[in-house]
């Protein structure tokens, strides 16, 4: 059995605001500039790319440079709410 932390909306809301902020930073449009999903490293188009919380942010995530990355819509539509180790045992079970 998963361990899942209890998120409040709240929590989720302040977190989704922190990002909105964090995708305005020149931090995050270096990051967009280099054109690459941090997932299957296909080169997109900066305008393209999304932004991924690594860990989730109703799974406890934050939304902080160290838990978000670029990723193409594809990935990030695929990843939805998965853990990294998720998101592997996914990958794997496709091979």
């Amino acid at each position: 059995m998963r361990f899942v932390p209890e998120v409040s909306e709240i929590d989720i809301k302040r977190e989704k605001a922190n990002a909105r902020e964090l995708r305005k930073s020149a931090w995050w449009k270096k990051k967009c500039s280099q054109g690459r999903c941090y997932y299957c490293g296909a080169g997109v188009h900066p305008k393209e790319l999304t932004m991924d919380h690594i860990v989730p942010l109703i799974r406890g995530g934050r939304s902080t440079k160290i838990n978000t990355v670029t990723a193409c819509k594809e990935c990030n539509n695929k990843k939805k709410h998965m853990l990294p180790m998720e998101w592997e045992e996914y990958l794997n079970s496709l091979n």
